[in-house]
């Protein structure tokens, strides 16, 4: 039984990985097709593909009408609407920045949640996780290097995502003690679809190359696919274990970035990312048996 839970335990790290890979491959996709497109033209497409392959895939395995079904309908809009701007933030920063910059940026979310989860969730914070949280946001001042010449005012969108992601994370948790993981990921694409399907008619151009139509299909599909593999992450090994190896989106978005784009972080990126991984990984150790549930922490 051991030797079984420890294989089960593997196959949801690599899960956990291969989902943080498919996040990492949205902003990829989202970077590429800014060169061509209008940052909210992206966001719109991306919440549109992504729901109308989760919603098939949902209705052939699962009553669809069932998984309409939620309790708490107010927190399911909530939290779609601080998802949309996080994406709308990002995917705007991602169009001036290079993709390792935004990530390590927006990886300051879990030091949002350990500031906020006092209040909302009722949870302590100490001493401890305080000097984390300062610790944390000094690694984005590094990255984002404000009062130098080497900034860019991009970088505050950025920032932006990491505030918006923290509160999406805690409304997260709250839900996540309400309505099955398939619910909100149905309501997330449903809610981001009817607040930025409006604008297509006003944005879209229809591309003449293969590589952006390539690119508009990535981006819905790894939004759909990257938070399917998160919940069967979660259905192979405990929150706790999977929640350190979200941290791999760090290096695939170094690699995508790369690979991509001919990006290499500079040594201001590193130390900055650096920084705010040790801290997060940190509140994570020190809030163990309350690690957020299967929700898509973190992700646009």
């Amino acid at each position: 039984m051991r030797g079984t839970g420890q294989h089960e335990t593997l196959i949801g790290i690599a899960l956990m990985v291969s989902a943080v890979a498919g996040f990492a491959s949205i902003d990829a996709s989202a970077k590429f097709l800014s060169g061509t497109m209008s940052p909210f033209l992206i966001v719109a497409l991306r919440y549109l593909v992504s729901f109308v392959i989760v919603a098939v895939f949902l209705a052939a395995r699962r009553d669809i009408v069932g998984l309409m079904r939620t309790r708490r309908p107010g927190l399911q809009v909530l939290r779609s609407l601080c998802l949309v701007t996080a994406t709308m933030c990002s995917f705007v920063a991602l169009r001036y920045l290079p993709l390792a910059q935004v990530t390590s940026i927006t990886f300051a979310s879990p030091l949002v949640v350990a500031l906020i989860a006092g209040k909302l969730l009722g949870e302590r914070v100490g001493w401890r996780r305080a000097i984390a949280v300062l610790i944390g946001f000094s690694g984005v001042l590094v990255v984002s290097r404000p009062g130098l010449s080497g900034m860019h005012p991009a970088a505050l969108l950025a920032v932006v995502t990491a505030l918006v992601n923290g509160v999406y994370i805690v409304v997260t948790r709250m839900l996540a003690a309400h309505d099955p993981p398939e619910t909100t990921m149905f309501y997330t694409g449903l809610v981001g679809s009817v607040l930025t399907a409006p604008a297509l008619p006003f944005l879209w151009e229809t591309p003449s190359e293969t590589s952006t139509w390539i690119g508009i299909a990535s981006v819905g599909f790894f939004g759909a696919l990257g938070h399917w593999l998160l919940i069967l992450a979660h259905r192979r090994a405990p929150a706790s274990t999977l929640a350190p190896f979200a941290y791999a989106h760090l290096l695939w978005a170094v690699l995508l970035g790369f690979l991509i784009f001919g990006h290499l972080p500079d040594h201001w990126t590193v130390i900055g990312g650096a920084i705010v991984a040790a801290s997060g990984l940190y509140l994570l150790y020190q809030e163990r048996p309350r690690v957020t549930p299967p929700g898509e922490e973190g992700a646009v």
